[in-house]
């Protein structure tokens, strides 16, 4: 992991605003951030944006920590087992953050998906149960409500699959709620 990607993490920041912030592509920030020196405007522009000295973006990390990826990781699966339970789905995540005090870009991507797909899960649930459908009504409204577990268990196995790869998300939204 380059010095770039630790930076840009302590500041909470993705790697869209990143690009955003100091004028560089993303796929410029993506090269620096796989291992490719950053030279002239890049290396400036991406400096003064993170508020370092070029020296400190140029420094080699001895050694790359996997505890950060470990912990979004768990974080991310810990979603799994409650999926179906809307509110837990989000304390459980949280409470995992809290206890292990990692609170990083990542770590609120994908709480905020969760509180967002408990806002969904709540809101078809209610909308449900208000609108009359019928005889078929019941059968919709478990069907709706079993489909959008089935996505949100899709999202935290491919997120999860992503953390593994690249120790990025695969679904994100840009903005954190926390």
């Amino acid at each position: 992991m380059s010095q770039l990607v630790a930076y840009r993490e302590k500041l909470n920041l993705t790697q869209e605003e990143l690009s955003e912030k100091s004028g560089v592509s993303v796929r410029t920030i993506q090269r620096v951030e796989s291992g490719i020196d950053p030279k002239g405007y890049t290396l400036k522009a991406l400096a003064k944006a993170l508020e370092v000295d070029e020296a400190q973006l140029l420094q080699k990390e001895v050694a790359v920590s996997t505890t950060t990826f470990n912990i979004n990781n768990l974080i991310n699966l810990s979603t799994l087992p409650v999926v179906f339970i809307p509110i837990v789905n989000v304390a459980v995540p949280l409470f995992i953050a809290l206890l292990k005090q990692h609170f990083n870009a990542i770590t609120k991507q994908l709480i905020t998906l969760q509180i967002l797909w408990a806002i969904v899960m709540l809101l078809t649930f209610v909308i449900g149960n208000l609108i009359n459908f019928g005889n078929l009504g019941r059968d919709i409204i478990i069907g709706a409500l079993l489909l959008l577990v089935l996505v949100n268990a899709f999202m935290i196995i491919r997120n999860s699959i992503e953390l593994n790869k690249n120790n990025q998300l695969y679904f994100y939204v840009k903005f954190n709620i926390i």
